[in-house]
């Protein structure tokens, strides 16, 4: 699947960045960052923008997360933003070894239209 994404969007160098609170990664172009302590992954773009699309998540136990919402400003919308954030999220999930409940319509959605790799991770 490509993603069309807005011009502007910052890349990361190649690889990640860890982060004490959390990371960086490149996905589709766009730096994707993870903020462990907020328990959030976003995008931001370049340019001094405010805004932000967000992907909120909490623990409901040591080894289980609830992906609650996804969040794009109405002026990037229809770029795939929201795909990247459900993609690094749930990529989260499968490499820290969790589990995930998802109560967020859109996340519900991504999961149907790419099923093969989450399968095993995704709680009923």
């Amino acid at each position: 699947m490509s993603l069309t994404l807005l011009p502007g969007f910052t890349r990361l160098l190649p690889g990640r960045a860890l982060l004490s609170a959390g990371f960086c990664s490149r996905l589709a172009g766009v730096e994707v960052r993870h903020d462990r302590e907020k328990q959030r992954f976003s995008v931001r773009p370049e340019g001094g923008h405010e805004e932000e699309a967000v992907l909120s998540y909490r623990f409901t136990s040591e080894q289980e997360v609830e992906l609650m919402s996804t969040f794009v400003p109405e002026s990037f919308r229809g770029r795939g933003l929201a795909a990247v954030l459900s993609q690094a999220a749930l990529d989260f999930v499968l490499e820290q070894k969790l589990t995930a409940r998802v109560s967020c319509w859109y996340i519900h959605k991504y999961l149907k239209e790419n099923p093969e790799k989450y399968t095993e991770i995704i709680l009923p």
